[in-house]
C-alpha cells in the first residue's frame, strides 16, 4: 500500500487529537466561524490560558490556522491534516476488510471440504 502522508505528520496529527479537550476545540472550530481563545474558553470548562496551550499544540500539528484581526487572534480549522488522517484510516480499514474477507473465504472453503 502507498501512503502519501509522511508517518511523522500522521503521528503529530494523532498525538494532537489524542486529547479530548483538543478534540472539542477542533469540533467547535469545525462548526463555522473563526474564534478567539477567549470565545473558545467561554464554551469549555477550562481557562483561556489552557485553551491557548491547546491551540498551540493544534497549530503545531497543522490542525488550526491563526489570523490576526486587529488585536485579536482568530483560529480556524485546517482540514488537510484531518483529511490525511481519515485517508490513512480508510486505507488501513480497507486492508483489514480484505484480510477478513480472505479469512472468511478460507474458513468457508475448509468447512465445505470437511463436509
Amino acid at each position: 500500500m502507498v501512503h502519501h502522508t509522511p508517518p511523522d505528520r500522521l503521528n503529530t496529527t494523532f498525538a494532537a487529537l489524542s486529547d479530548p479537550t483538543r478534540r472539542r476545540v477542533v469540533q467547535r472550530l469545525a462548526e463555522g466561524d473563526p474564534l478567539t481563545a477567549t470565545e473558545l474558553a467561554a464554551e469549555l470548562p477550562i481557562t483561556r490560558q489552557a485553551v491557548s496551550k491547546h491551540l498551540v499544540a493544534l497549530a503545531e500539528a497543522g490542525l488550526v490556522a491563526q489570523e490576526r484581526v486587529g488585536r485579536e487572534i482568530r483560529y480556524t480549522l485546517s482540514a488537510r491534516p484531518m483529511s490525511e488522517a481519515a485517508t490513512w484510516m480508510a486505507e488501513v480499514g480497507a486492508e483489514w476488510d480484505d484480510r477478513l474477507a480472505a479469512l472468511r473465504e478460507h474458513l468457508a472453503a475448509r468447512r465445505r471440504s470437511q463436509s
